[in-house]
């Protein structure tokens, strides 16, 4: 039977400033990857002290919520508790594309 992670979304959503204080929301293989409003909302505090929250990281923009293999399905409860539209996974981090370039670029 799978988890339920609607508690932890809603701790999550309510850490990072609340469903208003997001702009966007996509996953990664380990990260939700929040693009905020206004960061200085967020609770980094509260949410590295969230059971099923490894850490938060700050980069490129973005406000990373660090969760582990549970991503995805905690990423699903996030948008249906927020009622967002989600971006999806991000898929190709940029470590992934320049191993692709440098496969490809002896074939050119």
């Amino acid at each position: 039977m799978a988890k339920n992670y609607d508690q932890l979304a809603k701790t999550i959503i309510k850490d990072v400033g609340g469903k208003d204080n997001v702009n966007s929301v996509v996953h990664c293989a380990t990260r939700l990857r929040f693009k905020l409003k206004d960061e200085k909302k967020a609770d980094d505090d509260a949410l590295k002290n969230t059971d099923g929250v490894v850490t938060v990281v700050k980069a490129g923009g973005q406000y990373q919520v660090v969760i582990g293999n549970e991503v995805a399905d905690v990423y699903d409860a996030v948008l249906k508790e927020g009622g967002f539209s989600g971006g999806g996974e991000v898929l190709m981090t940029m470590a992934k594309m320049i191993t692709l370039v440098l496969l490809i670029k002896p074939f050119r």
